[in-house]
């Protein structure tokens, strides 16, 4: 005889003859409740239903849901934390051997680059220890809070951290409830007529949920995790290359702004030469040679006004783009001889400082990215294990929703296994040709340091020679000058010789300048290269 079979909750009944119900526990099936096997025509007439006596308070269905529902989240707390816990498949991480030599360059060029006696470490120095000038300080804060390339690093590493929790929260159950209410006339197989059928239900279930047995979400995780640390360090990176920026363009603007007042302060001096040879000139003591000689010294010294107020107002255009904002009048250096110096930074014994510079970690860090996705490619060839499970109420009548005998279940796992698939394994490949990338990047960034920490180390160990000789040869051509201008005037010698002696002094004067600020920048781009100025730009207290 033909039987048409579904299972539903006692109170989930079609209300129309014909229909044969028979009692069938939720036990037999895996779940709690009362459940109707509804079969079709059967000669006999259905046999009454006997519900268990309830026991206790709630009775025995409110003691069968709460056994399974414990028992259910038990399962689900118990998978989590294996989801959590658990190994992945990714190679162990080793770092690369450093590709530079252990101790840094010797010769003539670094002999005086020996570490200075109570010279501290430049990660260990803070910016504003390091610059002591209170107007740059200001400037620095003002970059840092201001700067659209920090604002921009910094929103980086703000946007790293949500895709690494993004990724992070793969690793648990997305849990959802679901309301269901529904009314409908169908057409029952075998039976004459429509019968209604009124269903209502509540529940709360998982969907989809991949438990990962061989760490594919892990090692995503670990690599958005590393992903996220990369950039934070590339922040620092960005704030260290700020600060520096910052300083420099500061003492190039005072540079050229010193550069401007000598070139003032000679053409003052050459037109004043200029109108006493005029006059000389003129009641016919001195040649008209002489004369167009010293014109060719006041409009050359006019030539150097012009660029150097160019240069000086290009300098304040760098620095207020670096600041994020305009800076003060007040806090612009007026010459190069008004900065406070600034101390000198440790290089340390070993290269090893270089594997703490954040660029380094940086790459370093997407070294260990890059290991983490073989974890994942690895896991792709294995089974993938997901679980959709709910519980929750079902009733035929909206009144008996949450009644005893409504709990309603379902646990469905899914396994897939693959069989052939030719893309995991070039995936794999090529995840293990990215961490050869990674590597190689990780060691260019290494080499790249040591070269930029041994430039800076060759002129410290030469610029102080470069300084003595360039203030011995000011000292003679001001001598030089001051000899030929007077044996000019005593008529000794011709105003040719005065011109040369002059027009080195204004030279040896400028290279001055120019070294003075070349011992500075260096000195703010070691302290840059071996790692300083990444602190944080929270002023001291009290300050």
């Amino acid at each position: 005889m033909k039987r048409n079979l579904f299972l539903c909750p006692k109170n989930i009944l079609p209300k129309k003859r014909g229909f044969s119900p028979s009692p069938l526990r939720g036990e037999d099936l895996g779940g709690g409740g009362v459940f109707w096997m509804i079969t079709s025509n059967e000669p006999k007439s259905p046999p009454s239903p006997q519900p268990p006596t309830p026991v206790g308070r709630g009775g025995f269905k409110h003691r069968y849901f709460v056994s399974h529902f414990w028992d259910a989240t038990l399962v689900l707390a118990v998978l989590v934390s294996l989801c959590l816990s658990g190994c992945t498949m990714a190679p162990k991480y080793t770092r690369p051997a450093t590709p530079i030599p252990a101790a840094w360059p010797s010769g003539p060029a670094y002999q005086k680059t020996s570490a200075t006696a109570g010279a501290a470490a430049a990660a260990d120095l803070k910016w504003r220890e390091f610059f002591a000038d209170d107007r740059l300080q200001k400037i620095i804060e003002t970059a840092l809070n201001h700067n659209r390339d920090l604002r921009l690093a910094a929103l980086q590493v703000d946007r790293a951290r949500g895709l690494y929790r993004v990724q992070r929260a793969e690793l648990l159950p997305r849990v959802e409830t679901n309301v269901i209410a529904s009314k409908q006339r169908v057409r029952i197989s075998g039976q004459p007529g429509l019968a209604t059928i009124e269903e209502y239900g509540v529940n709360l279930g998982v969907s989809a949920w991949e438990i990962d047995f061989f760490g594919r979400i892990r090692s995503l995780s670990k690599r958005a995790l590393e992903e996220y640390f990369a950039t934070e360090h590339a922040r620092r990176s960005a704030q260290i290359l700020l600060v520096s920026e910052v300083a420099n363009a500061y003492l190039t603007l005072a540079a050229d702004r010193e550069n401007l007042k000598l070139a003032q302060s000679t053409l003052k001096t050459q037109q004043t030469a200029y109108h006493i040879i005029q006059r000389r000139f003129e009641v016919g003591l001195t040649p008209e040679l002489d004369l167009r000689q010293a014109q060719t010294r006041v409009d050359a010294a006019r030539v150097d006004v012009a660029r150097y107020t160019q240069l000086a107002a290009q300098d304040e255009n760098a620095l207020n783009l670096l600041a994020g904002s305009p800076v003060a009048a007040d806090l612009l250096p007026g010459a190069l001889s008004v900065v406070k110096p600034l101390p000198d930074v440790s290089p340390g014994t070993s290269s090893a400082v270089l594997l703490q510079r954040p660029d380094i970690l940086q790459a370093e860090h997407q070294l260990k990215a890059a290991n983490a996705n073989i974890g994942a490619a690895r896991a792709a060839f294995f089974p993938r294990i997901s679980l959709t499970t709910a519980m929750g109420t079902a009733s035929g009548d909206l009144s008996g929703l949450f009644k005893s005998g409504s709990f309603i279940w379902n646990y469905a796992p899914q396994i897939v296994l693959p069989i052939f698939d030719a893309r995991t394994w070039s995936a794999l490949t090529v995840t293990k040709v990215d961490r050869q990338i990674a590597v190689a990047q990780y060691e260019k960034a290494i080499q790249g340091a040591f070269k930029e920490v041994a430039d800076a180390l060759a002129i410290k160990g030469t610029l102080g020679d470069q300084m003595a000789a360039q203030q011995s040869l000011v000292e003679a051509t001001a001598k030089t000058y001051k000899l030929s201008n007077a044996r000019y005037e005593k008529g000794i010698d011709i105003y040719l010789n005065v011109l040369d002696a002059q027009r080195s002094l204004y030279s040896a004067q400028q290279g001055l300048i120019a070294i003075r600020l070349a011992k500075l920048a260096n000195q703010v781009r070691l302290y840059a290269v071996l790692g300083g100025g990444g602190d944080s730009s929270t002023p001291p207290a009290g300050g």
